[in-house]
């Protein structure tokens, strides 16, 4: 495993940070759901396909990806953290499905049985590797000739104020942290979908193609609800951590906050706009 793939690893699997991942499990799955519906729309899977899905989080993924693809079909679900996988292992146990397989792995390093599955998904598990074209080069040894990649992540930051917002309001409250390569390993590594396609050419894929689709993240809840979740997970969750944050400043950047999202408040929900790069590529046949 490379250094940087290491520090994802113990991020995910080790920290504070990544366990509140589980502890905010529904909300996160709620607020995410438009996006994994966009991954499910664009991905056409069908009965007796068999899926990876790449960086499977608590398993929202994998168990719908299951259900579709059903008994004659498999997925095979990888992730960096164990938690989140064990999470997952129970999320499958409670809808009786026997047709998943959890993998703890590096997907950029570790051995998939070759030409064994039909399609890779993932909604937010690719942007985290040293080696990009590694990466995707190994999760393609594992796809049959012709197999589709379709995955998801975060577009530009600027069409993105579930990050931008909340990061601009810790560093106003905190001070601004050490400045970062945006391409850098990390949620926001792929905005730039021309240079991530170009990626996805280097690594031997073919018929590549990326959409920007606009979407609403929705929060059911108060603003205040909002605000909060925005301190456990997130940029502004990094910031208060690294900047060691006192309650006064939680509470100060969740003001902020509710104050700045006002104008995305529906009834009891938040609904706060996002762009997400949405890519789709093949093995060549």
């Amino acid at each position: 495993m490379q250094a940087a793939n290491e520090e994802q690893a113990e991020f995910w699997s080790n920290s504070p940070s990544g366990a509140k991942w589980l502890t905010f499990e529904d909300q996160m799955d709620e607020l995410l759901a438009p996006v994994l519906d966009l991954v499910f729309d664009r991905a056409g899977l069908q009965p007796g396909m068999r899926v990876l899905d790449i960086g499977c989080g608590t398993g929202a993924s994998t168990v719908r990806a299951a259900e579709i693809v059903g008994e004659t079909g498999h997925v095979l679900a990888a992730d960096f953290s164990q938690p989140f996988l064990d999470r997952a292992g129970q999320r499958a146990a409670e809808k009786g499905l026997a047709n998943i397989d959890l993998q703890h792995a590096d997907v950029q390093t570790h051995s998939f049985v070759a030409v064994d599955r039909d399609a890779m998904i993932s909604r937010f598990g690719v942007m985290f590797f040293e080696d990009t074209v590694a990466a995707f080069a190994n999760m393609t040894r594992a796809l049959k000739p012709g197999g589709q990649m379709t995955f998801a992540a975060w577009g530009p930051l600027n069409g993105n104020p579930w990050f931008k917002t909340p990061h601009i309001l810790a560093c106003a409250r905190l001070g601004n942290p050490p400045p970062m390569d945006r391409n850098a390993p990390g949620p926001l590594a792929f905005h730039d979908h021309e240079r991530v396609s170009g990626l996805l050419e280097q690594a031997g894929l073919t018929d590549i193609r990326v959409e920007q689709v606009p979407v609403s993240l929705r929060i059911r809840g108060t603003i205040e609800d909002c605000a909060t979740l925005c301190t456990r997970i997130g940029p502004a969750a990094r910031l208060i951590t690294h900047f060691e944050g006192d309650a006064e400043d939680v509470l100060a950047i969740q003001a902020a906050i509710a104050e700045a999202f006002q104008q995305y408040v529906s009834a009891n929900t938040v609904e706060i706009p996002a762009l997400i790069n949405l890519f789709q590529a093949r093995k060549s046949k």
